[in-house]
């Protein structure tokens, strides 16, 4: 099976593996982010199975999805890595910490929620409407599922619109319909499963999220760092939903490198 994937950054150093959020590719993330983490640490994006260039079909389970992830990993002769999940790459990401503890040193979960948490078996119902919503309104629905209404957001939005385009020569493939299928099964499964304890997570790990998040609703952040032992929680971003972490790309990338330089 093959995995696309691209490396950023200096080719020493343990390795920050990024984990993507529901229906994206390597191109969904924010080159502020993965330039500005890139600029002091070797950085990873990848497509799990089925997803973009990816082979194989997409797991329609978050712990499939995590296996994979693995997978990948230990195909590239990693043995300790670092993470970063966003939304979905989140439940993924506590998935792969708790069950390979060996293999990871550091997580940071960004807009995402523990298993069972708050509202997220609602996310697939949410993610179509929005796309429904933006196809009848002829806009990205980027805009409204990563940030809210007010002006701020709609800037914020926009200049992240611009952002993604910035790449021209060898995109990522647009995620398959099958996929994408797979993916909102696996997440309505995780907003049904069992409350995760998450006290098996033994590794530091770093919470952040914007204070109006509608797919993912910000207490869930609140939930996460409150369960897991070792956890810092950003304090939420104001005035930004689903990508805080676009919409305050500087800072995050201040508060992820010293957390993982720490």
């Amino acid at each position: 099976m093959d995995f696309v994937y691209r490396q950023h950054g200096p080719e020493n150093g343990v390795p920050l593996i990024l984990l993507i959020h529901m229906t994206g590719n390597l191109d969904n993330w924010d080159p502020r982010v993965v330039d500005g983490l890139a600029a002091r640490r070797r950085v990873i994006t990848f497509g799990n199975r089925g997803v973009g260039g990816s082979g194989g079909s997409t797991p329609d389970t978050i712990a499939g999805m995590a296996h994979d992830a693995v997978r990948f990993i230990r195909a590239l002769g990693f043995d300790q890595v670092d993470l970063l999940g966003l939304s979905m790459g989140g439940f993924i990401a506590q998935v792969v910490a708790e069950e390979e503890p060996r293999l990871v040193r550091k997580v940071i979960l960004a807009c995402t929620g523990p298993a069972g948490g708050q509202n997220i078996d609602k996310v697939p119902a949410l993610a179509i409407r929005a796309t429904i919503k933006g196809a009848l309104t002829r806009q990205d629905p980027i805009l409204s599922i990563f940030f809210t209404e007010t002006a701020g957001g709609r800037r914020a939005g926009r200049a992240l619109l611009r952002r993604l385009e910035e790449r021209t020569d060898n995109r990522d493939k647009d995620i398959s319909l099958s996929s994408v299928r797979a993916q909102l099964k696996a997440v309505k499964r995780w907003g049904r499963q069992a409350p995760s304890d998450l006290s098996a997570v033994r590794q530091p790990v770093l919470v952040a999220s914007g204070e109006n998040d509608r797919m993912v609703p910000s207490q869930n952040a609140i939930d996460l760092a409150a369960r897991l032992p070792r956890s810092e929680l950003v304090p939420l971003y104001p005035d930004s939903g689903h990508g805080g972490i676009f919409q305050y790309h500087d800072d995050f990338v201040t508060r992820a490198l010293e957390f993982l330089e720490s």
